[in-house]
């Protein structure tokens, strides 16, 4: 497996060893001990499988108490995955990062606890599935608005996109909860 540091020092790409033939591929998509060499050591605890049609976003998403990291993969489709930094004392609150995940690039992202996270779906489907360090607690659920002026996300949609009630709800981050 290839680690590849992103500007968020804790937001790692995950890139998997394929081998391809005229069958088709295989890689491994959960190596405990390859994630432990990288550097992350968290127990997963919930598997979760999101299904989105094109322009959907969905974020972004973070639970204030019983933190979340998200190891996340794409298996059919192709998204804009978003990690944005809400840690108070982190050098780096307030900054994000995004990239694509797709089916085809086999990648993964690890997005540890003190982040909110978001996608945008690209493709006209999109299968996303991620483990959790956490079970979800619909109780401390909040919501960054995926629009936020002060996080100057720069989304790559054709349009308007395609929110939950929930996420139309979304707070600015200067009037969100935070991790310390």
């Amino acid at each position: 497996m290839n680690v590849i540091q992103t500007s968020l020092p804790d937001v790692l790409i995950l890139e998997p060893e394929v081998f391809s033939d005229e069958r088709g591929f295989f890689f491994e998509s959960y190596n405990k001990k390859a994630l432990e060499k990288a550097g992350i050591a968290d127990e997963f605890v919930q598997e979760n499988l999101s299904c989105s049609v094109r322009n959907v976003l969905r974020g972004l998403h973070y639970q204030i108490k019983r933190q979340q990291g998200k190891l996340v993969r794409v298996i059919q489709g192709e998204v804009f995955d978003v990690a944005v930094d809400i840690r108070r004392s982190s050098p780096n609150f307030g900054k994000w990062v995004g990239f694509n995940l797709s089916a085809g690039n086999k990648r993964a992202i690890w997005i540890p606890p003190g982040f909110a996270h978001g996608f945008l779906a690209l493709s006209q489907v999109v299968e996303l599935l991620y483990k959790t360090t956490d079970y979800w607690a619909p109780e401390h659920e909040r919501c960054i608005i995926w629009n936020d002026h002060d996080l100057a996300i720069n989304w790559p949609l054709q349009g308007d996109p395609i929110l939950s009630a929930k996420d139309k709800m979304g707070q600015k981050i200067k009037n969100s909860e935070f991790y310390p």
